[in-house]
């Protein structure tokens, strides 16, 4: 069994980062759904900063649309065959201040759903080496791959969204060690030989 998966970041510019295992494990809080070593990665304009927070933003949900990284592509960040790809969720609003805190008492329904009503539009690639890597909350009707399709790490997947469950904008990276995320374990992951943390800003591409 491969005790860490190595990746390239999936994203070109500047990302934030977020529930980095490199600070917590589990990275997410729980190992529900083989999270436990998952990372997420906010993308930020050229200052680091999503979209600047209002009086309004405070008090209701903003559109997806309104954040600097939605629709940005995202790439295979390793070698594989497309084994699960889910396209057809809607992005939602964006929730922060009040709104997000209506949205957080939600998150218990949306987990009895499974793994799509979490995951919403995502790509699930098996590497040659074993594990499958997970990209999710990606924009609905972005995805450009399915199922049984080799890719090789830099081709484009998707796109940047809002899907599942999801307060903003981001993508969210996990590696398992099966197809079946509710038999799998969590496998750890690195991107580019180093696991950032916490606050990091990455320039890639």
């Amino acid at each position: 069994m491969v005790s860490t998966v190595d990746l390239t970041y999936p994203f070109k510019g500047r990302w934030l980062t977020q529930n980095s295992p490199a600070n917590r494990v589990p990275s997410h809080g729980t190992t529900l759904l083989a999270t436990s070593f998952a990372i997420d990665f906010v993308p930020v304009d050229e200052a680091g900063r999503t979209a600047p927070i209002t009086f309004g933003s405070l008090l209701r949900p903003e559109p997806a649309e309104r954040f600097p990284g939605f629709g940005r592509p995202i790439f295979a960040p390793v070698e594989g065959v497309v084994v699960g790809v889910h396209d057809t969720a809607a992005d939602h609003a964006a929730f922060r201040g009040l709104p997000s805190v209506g949205y957080a008492l939600t998150q218990r329904r949306r987990a009895a759903a499974g793994w799509v009503a979490l995951a919403g539009n995502h790509v699930m690639i098996e590497t040659h080496h074993g594990p499958v890597v997970a990209l999710c909350h990606l924009q609905r009707g972005s995805v450009q791959v399915r199922p049984g399709h080799s890719v090789r790490a830099g081709e484009t997947l998707g796109r940047c969204g809002n899907s599942g469950n999801s307060t903003e904008p981001h993508v969210h990276v996990q590696a398992i060690d099966r197809l079946e995320v509710l038999h799998a374990a969590a496998v750890p992951i690195t991107f580019e030989g180093r696991l950032p943390r916490n606050g990091d800003i990455i320039e890639a591409g």
